[in-house]
């Protein structure tokens, strides 16, 4: 969330800023929402001295010897509560002046950092490797989904009739390989790269989601549970609680809504939600390899064959949490680090920095590392690297005290380190061979068991 001071203080700046990734912000409506809010602020304080001042009246007459039953007493404490009902009403209005604000800065993104391309194009940093293609290579190169349904390993036909579209089952030596990626990763980061390893919940509360940046605008692209037991607890019927569970505005409901995790990023980043922690604790890194859940609305037709865009994926998360001087540091590192795996596994990739217009709604930059495909002859992105700023941590309220000890605002940043089902399918096409086998990278094959080859 944006610091409100700046956008009173600098609202133009800000705007032009926020064109620049496509978001028009209504400057008109802030205005008149911050203009109501200092009225009533005003109003408030006018009234607050009037009670005062009379107060203090009652008071000297007392001293003096008045009683209750004086007329002068009297009116005065008629005054006052007068005074006391106009200010619940004005603490009222507050109240919806500030529920108003805060949902309007709800849905504004974060601010571009300076340096982030704003041309309407993402700049290419860096190369490492040389791509396979079919004319590089002996034979044509086939896709993932071919490779993997060769083997007789990869089934997305029974993975449709079990849960829908967008669903794989792995089998044998193509599940080992997933699971020995997902194992050599946490590994490195752990042991090479000084990441704490987590093992964190799938399913989190809205404030969890929120504190991210998910929520409320991307609802959507969520899967939500609704926890049925609660209903019943209140000793409701079935065809009650069945009602309750539409009525999305239920108080009751929002308070018991869980969603799936579309990422770790959340219950990793959002460990520091509310908390104030020590200078001496940065910065705080993290990693966790879980299942992500995502909807993917709006994507329908897009990447649907094969395992590049599935609901359900394996992901293995790092999340730093740092003293806001040290971010950008941090990013870079962050990146270095997503790119150590792929070079383990010789895969080759390029390093892109995103254009204004591509980075997401909680990032101020964002790198994405792509990953070369032989049978899309192309990258395809494989790991997505952000600095947030406070962005984040100012929806969480995550601070930490300073050299002077007093509290400030955390910078966060989350990166793939890396996407694990992307991974396989950039091993699967890049180690494949003539005869339909894939060869297993070096890095890997201490954790598949002496599995040198995948082979029908």
């Amino acid at each position: 969330m944006l610091d409100i001071h700046l956008l009173r203080t600098d609202l133009e700046n800000v705007c032009k800023r926020l064109l620049t990734r496509g978001f028009s912000l209504d400057m008109t409506y802030f205005q008149k929402l911050v203009e109501e809010r200092g009225s009533i602020r005003t109003n408030t304080q006018k009234l607050e001295e009037n009670r005062n001042n009379i107060s203090g009246m009652i008071g000297q007459l007392r001293v003096a010897g008045h009683g209750i039953d004086d007329k002068e007493i009297g009116d005065f404490l008629h005054q006052m509560l007068v005074i006391h009902d106009q200010l619940s009403l004005a603490k009222i209005s507050l109240g919806k002046i500030e529920s108003k604000l805060q949902q309007f800065l709800e849905v504004v993104p974060n601010l571009p950092h300076s340096t982030v391309p704003k041309e309407g194009k993402n700049e290419e940093i860096r190369r490492w490797g040389t791509g396979k293609t079919s004319d590089s290579l002996s034979f044509s190169v086939k896709d993932h989904v071919s490779i993997g349904e060769g083997l007789g390993l990869l089934d997305f036909k029974t993975a449709t009739k079990l849960s829908g579209a967008r669903f794989s089952i792995m089998k044998g030596g193509l599940a080992r390989l997933h699971r020995a990626l997902a194992q050599f990763m946490l590994d490195t980061h752990t042991q090479k790269h000084g990441y704490t390893e987590t093992n964190v919940p799938y399913l989190v509360n809205a404030k969890s989601l929120y504190g991210t940046g998910q929520l409320p605008k991307f609802e959507g692209d969520l899967f939500k549970i609704h926890r049925e037991r609660y209903g019943k607890e209140e000793g409701m019927t079935a065809q009650e609680l069945q009602g309750k569970i539409h009525d999305v505005d239920s108080p009751s409901l929002q308070e018991e809504n869980w969603y799936l995790i579309p990422t770790s990023e959340v219950p990793l980043t959002n460990t520091v939600r509310n908390e104030i922690v020590s200078l001496e604790s940065l910065p705080i890194k993290l990693t966790t390899l879980t299942p992500c859940f995502r909807s993917e609305a709006g994507n329908y037709g897009k990447d649907t064959h094969g395992m590049i865009r599935q609901h359900q994926f394996d992901k293995v998360e790092l999340v730093q949490i740092v003293h806001p001087q040290k971010s950008y540091e941090a990013l870079e590192q962050l990146v270095g680090h997503a790119e150590k795996i792929l070079q383990k596994l010789e895969l080759p990739y390029r390093v892109v920095v995103l254009c204004t217009g591509e980075i997401g709604f909680s990032a101020a930059k964002t790198y994405d590392i792509e990953v070369w495909l032989p049978a899309q002859n192309t990258y395809r992105e494989i790991s997505s690297c952000s600095n947030c700023e406070a962005f984040q941590a100012r929806r969480m309220q995550a601070r930490f005290r300073n050299e002077n000890g007093k509290p400030e605002l955390l910078h966060t940043l989350n990166g793939s380190g890396l996407a694990v089902g992307r991974c396989l399918v950039a091993v699967l096409e890049n180690y494949q061979n003539a005869d339909g086998s894939v060869s297993i990278p070096k890095v890997l094959r201490p954790y598949m068991g002496g599995i040198n080859r995948l082979i029908a």
